[in-house]
């Protein structure tokens, strides 16, 4: 399995990055991506310090560890510039906080992440058909996530982003141990999202891309 979008406490999760790392690994995933949180006040701490610990833990886990980062509720005109500065420090997966439906995120997040050098579009909320098109035009992936709350417009972006050609991915949005993928959490994810159980190999397909495209 494959998950392009976590935390540590390096930001809001509860688990260390080894901590995280190895109960992935017991779970069964083959590559994980730490995307913790991230603006202009932390990226110079917290990036590098991911890409420590992530070679370290794949070389001793046997599992791809990827140094990532999650830009969340940058001024919108600014995400791109963010985005350029985190692939500086060597953030392999840049994901952006999208405009879920739990939060208030500041207004045209997604259509300037979709512009943006970025990798994910996270928990988008009510992905537009313009979004959903920049999206597929520049094969930026739009994900479907499993994160309570944010989770409650799967099904609108998945139809959104398929209509438009975009590719799906399925994440976690994991903030601790037990939000990571099983069997049952998969299937029910899924359903809800109206997509069938075996579109996750597809959806794992294109998570393989992201990763060999930035890696």
């Amino acid at each position: 399995m494959i998950d392009l979008h976590t935390h540590t406490f390096f930001s809001d999760g509860a688990l260390s990055p080894s901590e995280l790392v190895y109960t992935a690994k017991v779970k069964g995933y083959s590559a994980i991506a730490v995307t913790d949180h991230i603006d202009h006040s932390n990226m110079e701490f917290v990036i590098p310090n991911i890409i420590k610990v992530a070679k370290i833990l794949t070389q001793e886990y046997d599992i791809l560890v990827l140094a990532g980062a999650e830009l969340t509720y940058i001024p919108p005109k600014l995400i791109d510039s963010a985005a350029k500065e985190c692939r500086k420090l060597g953030a392999k997966i840049i994901v952006v906080h999208g405009q879920t439906t739990a939060e208030t995120v500041p207004p045209e997040t997604n259509l300037y992440a979709v512009k943006a050098d970025i990798d994910i579009l996270a928990h988008p909320g009510h992905l537009s058909n313009e979004e959903a098109k920049i999206a597929a035009d520049r094969d930026i992936k739009i994900e479907i996530t499993m994160r309570k709350y944010h989770n409650a417009a799967n099904d609108l972006v998945a139809a959104s982003a398929l209509n438009a050609g975009a590719k799906l991915i399925l994440n976690t949005d994991s903030h601790n141990g037990d939000n990571l993928m099983t069997k049952e959490i998969i299937k029910e994810t899924l359903l809800r999202a109206g997509l069938k159980e075996e579109y996750f190999t597809t959806m794992q397909k294109n998570s393989m891309e992201v990763i060999n495209k930035r890696r």
